[in-house]
C-alpha cells in the first residue's frame, strides 16, 4: 500500500470530510425544520379539539340558564330539576366525547422530531467511520 508523499493530499482530504459535514448538517436542520412543522401542525389540529371541548362544555353552563328562563321542564311536564338534568348531561357527554377526541390528537405530537434523530445518529455512526478510516 502506497503511503501518501503530500500533506496537500491529506489536508484535502479533511477539507472534502469538513465540506460533506457542513453540508449533511444543512440537510440535518432542513429535516429538523419540517418535521418539527409537522409537529405543530398536530398540536393546533389538538388545541383546537380541546377549544371546541371548552366551548361545547361552556354551552352546557349557557343552556341551563336557557332552559331556566324558557321553562323547558314546564312545557314538557317534568320536574324542573328534570329539565336541568337533560341539558346538562347531553352537553356533557358532548363535551367528554370533545375532550377525548382531543387527547387523541396531542397523543400524536411528538416535540422531538424522531427521524431527525435518527439520522443524526446514523450520520454520526458514518463519520465515525469514515474519521477512523481516514487515520489509518
Amino acid at each position: 500500500m502506497a503511503e501518501l508523499g503530500h500533506n496537500d493530499s491529506i489536508g484535502s482530504l479533511v477539507r472534502g470530510i469538513l465540506a460533506d459535514l457542513r453540508e449533511l448538517l444543512r440537510e440535518e436542520l432542513a429535516l429538523a425544520r419540517a418535521e418539527i412543522r409537522e409537529q405543530a401542525g398536530r398540536a393546533r389540529r389538538a388545541a383546537i379539539s380541546f377549544g371546541a371541548a371548552v366551548a361545547a362544555l361552556a354551552s352546557g353552563g349557557a343552556f341551563l340558564l336557557i332552559a331556566i328562563a324558557v321553562g323547558t321542564a314546564d312545557l314538557l311536564r317534568w320536574p324542573v330539576w328534570a329539565g336541568f338534568l337533560a341539558v346538562a348531561l347531553l352537553l356533557g357527554i358532548v363535551g367528554a366525547l370533545m375532550l377525548a377526541a382531543g387527547r387523541r390528537r396531542m397523543r400524536a405530537v411528538h416535540a422531538v422530531p424522531e427521524e431527525t434523530v435518527h439520522t443524526l445518529k446514523e450520520n454520526s455512526e458514518w463519520l465515525r467511520k469514515r474519521l477512523s478510516s481516514a487515520s489509518r
